[in-house]
């Protein structure tokens, strides 16, 4: 197969990251007899840096004309303290996500019996669990109407009843190739929107008698992820609800440093961890590369290329067996190992197989 990859590092520790996927992508191209090509764009603080722009129209096209997107992180700290900023790096996010049409976040949680001691929460509870959270992508707050003054603020929270039935056929898809359990997470009690949300489900629920369809408040399913994480198989919901779960979701697999996550829709699908840009680490070779490696793994597995996608998680597991961890997940007393050779690691595995 030959693929085109549009390259995104971004902003913090994206470029750190961005170069351990390449490299696992590049090993499992050369063992599998593919030919992959990258081109990398400017996004995030870093383009506002160069154009003024976080997405840029020449970064667009690069990622229209590409099969996929790697993409890393977005996101520095001189523009979080500054509340005035008229343009931010996470626009340029917003951006790519609305311009290549990508309405559907997938984002799996699962955990590793190696790391279940990393887990704030007790091992009886976090133990096997494995879920995936489609998160709306396009709709909702972070795109509706806005206004801004210095004594009043809103953001709208708009959504359409098309917008709302192609996420939750999204949903209903994935589940039926899981548990075919879908759990419809919404504030349908205080909400309008989060209204049309159930009304819509209910609507589409007979049409797929094999898939058990439950509803849950927000605030009731943060509080069930929690409590009962293995209750889950795929979860739906809106934009801004999925954001905050899925990144509640890290407390169960130990870290965000392990959480990957596919873009789809319309458009070039993308593929990047779920964490943000970790400023603080730039330079200093401790960001866990392993989510943006097993974002590599989704990416191959979006091309139907399954044997390739699971060599690199039979890689990733390996090398956390091994004990071969970046810092935040290190063992007492294991050994020093940084992004770099992390990502080495996994790279010399795949080569060795």
């Amino acid at each position: 197969m030959t693929l085109k990859i549009a390259v995104l590092a971004g902003d913090g520790i994206g470029p750190e990251i961005s170069v351990q996927g390449v490299d696992v992508l590049t090993a499992i191209a050369e063992k599998f007899g593919h030919e992959v090509t990258y081109k990398s764009a400017l996004c995030g603080a870093t383009a506002i840096d160069a154009v003024g722009d976080p997405f840029p129209e020449a970064t667009l096209r690069i990622c229209q004309e590409a099969d996929a997107v790697l993409f890393s992180a977005v996101g520095d700290p001189k523009f979080d303290n500054n509340p005035s900023a008229k343009v931010r790096p996470e626009q340029g996010l917003l951006a790519m996500r609305k311009q290549l049409g990508l309405f559907a976040n997938v984002r799996p949680v699962q955990t590793f019996d190696c790391l279940i001691h990393k887990s704030p929460l007790k091992d009886e509870l976090v133990r096997g669990a494995d879920f995936i959270c489609i998160r709306e992508l396009t709709g909702g707050m972070y795109f509706g109407e806005k206004h801004e003054g210095d004594d009043m603020a809103y953001d709208t929270n708009k959504y359409t009843r098309a917008e709302v039935e192609r996420i939750l056929k999204v949903g209903y898809e994935y589940a039926l190739r899981r548990r075919k359990h879908l759990t419809v997470v919404d504030k349908a009690n205080v909400l309008a929107s989060s209204r049309l949300w159930r009304k819509v489900a209910q609507e589409m629920a007979p049409l797929y008698p094999d898939v058990q369809t439950d509803f849950m408040y927000v605030d009731n399913a943060s509080m069930r992820m929690i409590q009962e994480p293995r209750f889950f198989d795929v979860m739906v919901t809106e934009n801004t609800f999925g954001d905050i779960l899925t990144d509640e979701g890290s407390c169960i697999s130990g870290s965000m440093g392990l959480l990957p996550s596919a873009s789809t829709g319309t458009g070039t699908p993308v593929f990047e961890p779920i964490h943000g840009s970790w400023p603080q680490a730039k330079g200093l070779n401790i960001a866990n590369p392993l989510a943006q490696i097993l974002s590599v793994a989704m990416l191959l597995e979006y091309f139907d290329l399954k044997e390739e996608g699971a060599l690199v998680r039979e890689a990733v597991d390996a090398s956390l067996e091994a004990n071969v961890r970046t810092p935040e997940i290190q063992v007492e007393g294991g050994a020093k190992y940084g992004t770099c050779e992390v990502g080495q690691w996994i790279v010399d595995y795949i080569r060795k197989k």
